[in-house]
């Protein structure tokens, strides 16, 4: 077994003598237990998942699909960049969710912007799907579906090997297609990169760096 539980455990004793898990000598990972939990993963507003350390391969195609939950209006949900311009990124800003791909030639974005400024930032669980089929991109909230024109049509490749990043990341990582620096604080469930017939569901306690999140444990709504 290489990563931990996901559980609360409580009134630990070693040889009759309770151990003290309020000031312990080290901590890493370990959030507080929750009288009402959810399923997801949550995001304390300080930091990043790092998911696939030997690098994501956007290329042609890439659907990514995961759920949240937030009160902020403000928050990065992923991004993988090459070190050149080549990138894909998704964002919460303003209320809004953006969808930025780079295949080389340029910039180009999809907005979803709900007709109030807080009802994405509502504090319940919200689907979306971003989708790359070659030059062009779509998004998709909770059923409504947007997309954009694309000028860049010869340039159909996001040459990607670079690591995902989930809710935020470094301050010396290159972001191209990101244009928050804030990290997402809420909760996430399901992130799911699909690239053909080849799906992948991501588990973050399986991140090769969390700063700030908390795999599989969310806090209720009156958190």
């Amino acid at each position: 077994v290489t990563h931990s539980i996901p559980a609360c455990i409580g009134s630990m004793t070693i040889n009759s003598k309770q151990l003290d898990n309020e000031s312990p000598v080290s901590i890493f990972a370990v959030n507080k237990c929750y009288e009402t939990v959810q399923d997801g993963t949550f995001f304390d507003g300080s930091g990043f998942a790092a998911l696939v350390r030997e690098g994501y391969r956007v290329r042609s195609d890439v659907n990514i699909t995961l759920e949240f939950r937030t009160t902020a209006v403000h928050g990065v949900l992923l991004g993988v960049s090459s070190a050149k311009v080549d990138a894909i990124g998704l964002e919460i800003v303003h209320g809004k969710v953006l969808f930025h791909v780079n295949n080389g030639a340029g910039r180009i974005t999809a907005t979803y912007e709900p007709r109030g400024t807080n009802s994405l930032c509502d504090g319940k669980w919200h689907k979306l799907q971003a989708n790359k089929s070659k030059h062009r991109i779509s998004l998709i909230i909770d059923g409504n579906w947007v997309h954009t024109d694309n000028p860049y049509i010869q340039s159909t490749s996001a040459d990607t090997n670079n690591p995902i990043y989930v809710g935020g990341y470094p301050a010396d990582v290159k972001q191209n297609c990101l244009t928050s620096k804030s990290s997402f604080r809420g909760c996430l469930r399901n992130l799911v990169l699909t690239k053909g017939q080849h799906t992948e569901l991501f588990d973050f306690s399986r991140a090769f760096d969390l700063r700030g999140v908390f795999p599989h444990s969310c806090p209720g709504a009156k958190h």
